[in-house]
């Protein structure tokens, strides 16, 4: 009898956090892939220890906004997004860079930064919820939607490292 696959069947592990659930997907030794997931799906145990390690990482970082991962990512997307993804990294807790602003340090657009942004198989550990539009928020996750799911999480995450004054922006008037 074949059993059929759940959407949790998908990841290594689930963890619920105070923005929602994370799913964590791993591959031999290494994570593969962090998602942001709705509070929808329930927690799911760690499968295997890379994704032990990691769960137990993005619980730590939920209680201290300054826990630094440490975690075995997979050597994934082009080099332009690995050098935008590397800029990125090197933003601060409790700062911000826009998308123009990484664009000129890593010679680029800002919308190629945005597109490399909304690519980031990391979020967390590379905290691409640290970019930020000229006028506002910005996008998240390479959601277009301005004000729903992804963007409350990068809100909440801002706000968990001290940028209090993004908890509530909203981008569009929708």
């Amino acid at each position: 009898m074949n059993k059929i696959q759940q959407p949790s069947d998908l990841f290594a592990a689930i963890v619920a956090t105070p923005f929602g659930a994370l799913g964590i997907r791993t591959g031999g030794a290494v994570v593969t892939e962090l998602v942001y997931l709705p509070d929808s799906f329930g927690e799911k145990a760690a499968e295997d220890p890379v994704a032990e390690q990691a769960a137990g990482q993005v619980l730590r970082y939920c209680d201290d906004p300054d826990f630094a991962f440490d975690l075995p990512l997979a050597q994934v997307g082009s080099e332009f997004q690995r050098k935008v993804w590397q800029a990125i990294g090197a933003i601060p807790r409790g700062e911000v860079r826009t998308y123009g602003e990484v664009a000129k340090f890593v010679g680029s657009m800002p919308r190629a930064v945005g597109q490399a942004c909304g690519a980031n198989y990391f979020p967390l550990v590379v905290p691409c919820h640290r970019v930020t539009g000229a006028q506002g928020l910005g996008g998240f996750a390479g959601s277009d939607d301005r004000n729903g799911f992804t963007l409350n999480v990068k809100r909440w995450l801002l706000a968990h490292e001290g940028l209090r004054e993004y908890a509530w922006q909203q981008t569009t008037l929708i």
